[in-house]
């Protein structure tokens, strides 16, 4: 958690509202939240009913003109990242980038699997999520809350949703965030997947769905091998 939280007050971009929101933790994360607390706009530590209820708190508290989520253990690529994200171009709906993985003390992992693509649309989370949630800005008035039908994937139907209103998103060409592996969507991976696939085929029908799904198992399968084979 202090990773995280360093990486948005050590920002080079003064104009951030801090917002934290943490579950009634009982493992000392609190602490060091209250550590840096005079550098965070609005903190709320009560009972929530998952992540997303967690970020639709967080979002319902923005006054900001753009959001971004950023998960404990995540973090803002550089501390410049802010700055150079909005000197990429004017008044965009929604601003993105590249993720890199990280390891629990913070090694790199290298690039996420998924590299975002050149231009993006709300048809281009239709083989998987291209663009990390750590990694997209996205105007607030085009932000409504997270769909608390999901409880592992209800950030994918959240960005398709964003995108589809949106008018103008930019590709800033850089690495914007740092992921943390090992989520709760890789624990519970079974759900994750019949959450995607109930997603996807509200947005984009069943039978493109499911012919989708089949590139999905194919590039998947042809990843494993590729790295099996260097690995070896």
């Amino acid at each position: 958690m202090e990773r995280t939280m360093l990486s948005v007050i050590n920002q080079t971009y003064s104009n951030i509202e801090y917002i934290v929101v943490d579950g009634a933790s009982t493992d000392g994360t609190l602490e060091v939240i209250r550590k840096y607390e005079s550098k965070v706009a609005k903190l709320v530590s009560e009972k929530d009913k998952g992540i997303y209820d967690a970020m639709n708190k967080g979002l319902a508290m923005a006054t900001g003109d753009y959001v971004l989520f950023m998960n404990s253990g995540d973090e803002i690529y550089a501390p410049d990242t802010v700055a150079r994200v909005f000197a990429a171009d004017d008044d965009a709906d929604i601003y993105y980038g590249e993720t890199e993985m990280i390891d629990d003390a913070g090694n790199s992992l290298g690039r996420r699997r998924h590299k975002a693509p050149r231009q993006f649309t709300w048809r281009g989370f239709k083989f998987g999520m291209s663009i990390s949630h750590q990694a997209i800005y996205v105007r607030r008035s085009l932000a409504q809350p997270y769909n608390l039908q999901y409880q592992l994937s209800a950030d994918i139907d959240w960005v398709i949703t964003a995108a589809k209103k949106a008018r103008k998103i930019v590709n800033v060409n850089q690495y914007v965030g740092k992921y943390l592996v090992g989520g709760m969507s890789k624990k519970k991976h079974r759900q994750s997947l019949l959450e995607r696939f109930d997603i996807m085929k509200r947005h984009y029908g069943l039978v493109p769905t499911l012919f989708n799904h089949g590139i999905i198992a194919f590039n998947l399968g042809w990843y494993w091998l590729l790295h099996r084979r260097t690995n070896d």
